[in-house]
């Protein structure tokens, strides 16, 4: 909307212009709530992939894609976070952005869930039938101090495993939850 003012003997001109800007009604507890869920399970996948990639470095062995890869995505998440952040401190959050950005990273988020549910469940030599033949099958009071420090080491590399998968199950679940209500504000607005 603009508005023009003249003067009669001068030249005068006074322009005016008002930007209407729309205004989303984001529920203030449940983006919280988000936000803190996903920032703690992505933490928890970036703290849990990095001691594993830390573990396979000191023994020598091969580092497998996906520990990079889902290392990534959690911390490109954190930064997703970041930038919702200064953008609600803008007041130019749109549901838009959170769809596109949500669903990007629900992809992202599905692949690295598909992969580890595939390692810790997989057909053939997967991390729980190993965890359950050699670690929870064992009774620790029955090794001596090596094996004990051992086994607890084995018992802390399967839970971490399991911590992984539920995060990773938790981060596209609640990506899901943010698209759907980015969705709702789109339209109640």
């Amino acid at each position: 909307m603009a508005s023009t003012v003249t003067t009669g003997t001068g030249s005068l001109i006074y322009e005016r212009r008002v930007a209407r800007i729309h205004k989303y009604h984001w529920p203030a507890v449940q983006l919280n709530v988000w936000m803190l869920i996903m920032l703690i399970a992505s933490c928890t996948i970036i703290g849990i992939f990095a001691t594993f990639v830390g573990q396979q470095q000191t023994l020598g062995l091969y580092i497998p894609w996906y520990f990079p890869y889902i290392i990534t995505v959690a911390g490109l998440t954190i930064v997703f976070i970041g930038i919702l952040l200064w953008l609600i401190s803008q007041r130019r959050l749109l549901p838009s952005i959170v769809i596109l950005g949500a669903f990007m990273f629900f992809v992202l988020w599905m692949v690295g869930l598909i992969v580890v549910s595939i390692e810790l469940w997989g057909p053939t030599g997967s991390v729980n039938s190993n965890c359950n033949m050699l670690v929870f099958s064992k009774d620790p009071n029955s090794l001596d101090t090596t094996g004990r420090l051992s086994w607890l080491e084995q018992k802390s590399i399967c839970q971490s495993w399991q911590a992984a998968w539920s995060f990773a199950l938790i981060g596209v679940l609640f990506l899901l939850w943010i698209v759907i209500m980015a969705i709702q504000v789109f339209y109640d607005s």
